[in-house]
């Protein structure tokens, strides 16, 4: 396979369009309406016109964590407070006012897939909209129990997203096994399904140990966040 088609493959994998389907995330199950109030459904508005989904997680009143390749649009809008896709009651939507790619991030390989998005007004904090603490640096143990959640694909023979906030466990493996160095990687039949892209994986201690990047080689593949912590405070303390 040559490199631009493994390329469109890792970008397509876990971004979709705006269709909806009530079902759930591959080898996964629906959420507990509102249980996980960091979810963040971002919309992106394509310049060919068309709106395209990623996910991501809210890291204070400011600032929504994502992956690097969601940022193929003209603009975006955050929806907080998001459970079922169709019901608006009470969701928060927020313009993003400036985007914050890793600069060494990799279209090619989509080595540092990571982003971070200022928020044109704050997010106002409920039941239903909080943040979640980001791990620290790494020891070099590999995190356990961890969870994926976000509303795409639930099929990989479907087209749609889900309705409906859906969330999976899934197991991490040797790190020697991934695809590149600064990720984390699962594997099996459970895992990310397309349009979750930048939603979190949320591990032991209830914190955010990576950003869901691709699937590669049969892998599931998650930037990992103690590797960047200095330069995510760097960017939230400076603006």
């Amino acid at each position: 396979m040559s490199i631009h088609c493994e390329l469109l493959i890792l970008i397509l994998t876990l971004t979709l369009d705006v269709q909806v389907h009530t079902g759930e995330i591959i080898g996964g199950q629906e959420a507990v309406p509102h249980s996980r109030p960091y979810m963040v459904l971002l919309e992106r508005y394509m310049q060919d016109g068309k709106t395209k989904h990623c996910g991501g997680f809210l890291l204070n009143e400011d600032f929504v964590m994502t992956a690097a390749h969601c940022q193929a649009s003209s603009s975006y809008t955050v929806l907080l407070g998001v459970h079922n896709f169709y019901n608006s009651d009470g969701i928060q939507r927020i313009s993003v006012v400036q985007t914050f790619p890793r600069k060494d991030y990799n279209e090619t390989d989509l080595s540092n897939d990571i982003m971070l998005l200022k928020l044109s007004s704050k997010a106002k904090f409920s039941t239903n909209v909080r943040p979640i603490a980001l791990a620290g640096q790494d020891d070099g143990s590999l995190p356990k129990s961890c969870i994926i959640s976000g509303w795409g694909k639930t099929n990989k023979n479907i087209p749609n997203m889900s309705a409906v906030l859906m969330e999976a466990n899934v197991t991490l493996i040797d790190s020697k096994q991934c695809p590149n160095t600064n990720v984390y990687c699962s594997e099996g039949e459970t895992g990310p399904g397309k349009g979750d892209s930048g939603g979190p994986l949320v591990c032991e201690d209830r914190k955010v140990y990576g950003v869901v990047s691709s699937f590669y080689l049969n892998k599931y593949v998650y930037a990992k966040i103690p590797d960047y912590r200095s330069w995510i405070d760097l960017i939230m303390n400076q603006h």
